[in-house]
This record gives C-alpha cells, structure tokens and sequence, in this order.
C-alpha cells in the first residue's frame, strides 16, 4: 500500500505532510530516507525536506501534529510546520481530500469543513492557536522563555549577551532551545564553521538551534542552523521569535518586527504578556506517493 504525502513549505522550510493513520512502522525512519537533500523526494526543484510533518484530526478544529527531522529525531515544536499544518487542514476541508481515518480521528471533510479557518495546534509544546487567512497563517508560539531549566543550560543564570565559540550569544526557548548571535550581515557569516560548536556547546546540554541576526530598515535577517537538520534551513519560525524575542530584551525593537530569512519575511509579534505570534505566507507545492 502506498503512502500518500503532500509538500508545503512556509517561507522555504518545506515539508513532508503525511496523515497519522497511514502503515508506516518507523516515522524517524521514513523521515530519515524521504528527507535526504541528496536522495529524498523530489518535487519542483529540491529534493527531500526539512521534516516530516505526522497530522490527524482528533476532533474538530483541532490538528494533532507530530514532526519528524531529517536524522529521525523529533522536535516538540516548528512555526512554520504549525503553520503548514494549518494550511493542510484548511486545504484538506476545502477540497476534499481526505481519507477515512481510525475511529478516534476523523477524517478532515467531516469535521464541519474548519469554516472558521480557526483551530489549535496539538504539539507536543503544547496546544498553538491558529488561524488561516487569504494570505497568511498565523500561529501562537507561546511565551519565550530565558529560565535555564526551560532551555535548558547547564547553569543556573541566564544566558544573555556572554561569548560562546567567538560569538556574543543570547539563549532562549521558543518552543525548542535557541541560541540567538547579532552580527553585521548574515550574508557574510560563515555558519557551517561557526554553528556547529555552539550547537553542541556543552552549555546546551540537549543542543540547540543557532540564529545569526542582522539590523536591517525594516527588522531583522535571519539564518538558522536547525537541530535536527544539521545544516542550514532556508527559514525557521521558532528561530524568527527567538530573535524576535532576544532583540527586545535587549530594547533593540518594541513588540512588533519583520524577520526575514532566506526564504521570504515573517511577521513576528512578541507581547509584554500572552504568547508570541508568527505570521507568514505558506504555499502548497504538490501530492505524491511512495512505497512504505
């Protein structure tokens, strides 16, 4: 029996899309092969992907998410997955394509059509509100934390502004851990020499992701090496609100900022209570099907 997948991206992090009912044994292990920028699938002009997104309706307007990275691991959250689950959901109820589930988890086209376009995220951070709009997807992130035993660090202090591997590092939790670095221009940084080191830094004692940031007229760029992919992703929205979050600590930006990486910009609100928002386009790249 074939498996069924469909391909999103959300300003360039692209995905496997997949339902949970569907025979597959090992999803790490079927991220692992069908992820692969070499060998994975390929669909447009890249091969593989930056993750396997594993969805299910479990009752209405809400999305069970579950994502799978590259080296067959897991993350307990992604912004621009969320956001993607949002627009399979709302895609799926609107054209139909869904196929029956188990008994717990409906299929999507029963699920009174998601007309409101405004549902929750199940991961497993926690449940995200989101709401999908002509244009964009909206996702609530949560409230970024600097308590090291959140992110967490090997230290009882907060991790703000002190050098690690050669860079001034911020660190903060997103829904995963991120370490945040403002250069001149991220177009000249090197980041496959210097992410690696303060990705295993042993100040992070389960890794982290490593964002370098750069003021521009209208917010910030953005690159993020991402746990998990080991490499460069061309966006990253926990890697956005965390540097989002990290420039207003240190009073660099109100609540509100543009992030832009290489991938497209994604608007970024970090409130002085309530959870941060991500908000950015997401586009529907095809369907396919590969053997199990």
């Amino acid at each position: 029996m074939a498996i069924t997948y469909e391909k999103f991206h959300g300003t360039g992090n692209d995905f496997l899309v997949c339902e949970a009912s569907a025979p597959v044994e090992n999803w790490g292990a079927f991220a692992v092969e069908h992820c692969d920028r070499e060998t994975g699938i390929e669909m447009g002009d890249r091969r593989g992907a930056d993750g396997v997104l594993v969805l299910s309706i479990a009752e209405e307007n809400r999305v069970r998410m579950r994502l799978y990275q590259p080296d067959g691991g897991t993350a307990a959250m992604c912004g621009n997955g969320a956001r993607c689950a949002a627009g399979w959901a709302v895609r799926q109820a609107r054209f139909g394509v869904a196929r029956e589930a188990n008994a717990k988890e409906r299929p999507v086209s029963d699920v009174s059509r998601l007309e409101t376009d405004d549902f929750t995220i199940d991961t497993p951070a926690g449940d995200r509100r989101a709401r999908v709009g002509e244009e964009t997807v909206e996702i609530e992130m949560g409230v970024p934390t600097f308590a090291p035993s959140e992110i967490p660090l090997a230290r009882e202090e907060p991790l703000v502004q002190e050098v690690v591997e050669g860079y001034e590092i911020t660190a903060v939790n997103t829904g995963v851990p991120h370490a945040v670095a403002f250069v001149e221009d991220v177009s000249t940084t090197d980041l496959d020499a210097m992410a690696p080191p303060i990705r295993y830094s042993e100040r992070f004692p389960e890794g982290a992701n490593v964002n370098v940031a750069s003021k521009t007229q209208t917010g910030f760029d953005q690159r993020t090496f991402e746990r998990g992919v080991e490499g460069e992703t061309r966006s990253c929205g926990t890697g956005a609100v965390a540097i989002a979050a990290v420039a207003k600590r240190l009073g660099l930006v109100e609540e509100r900022v543009q992030v832009s990486p290489p991938g497209g910009d994604l608007d970024v609100r970090v409130p002085e209570s309530g959870p941060a928002i991500l908000s950015g386009p997401v586009e529907f790249e095809g369907r396919g099907e590969v053997s199990p």
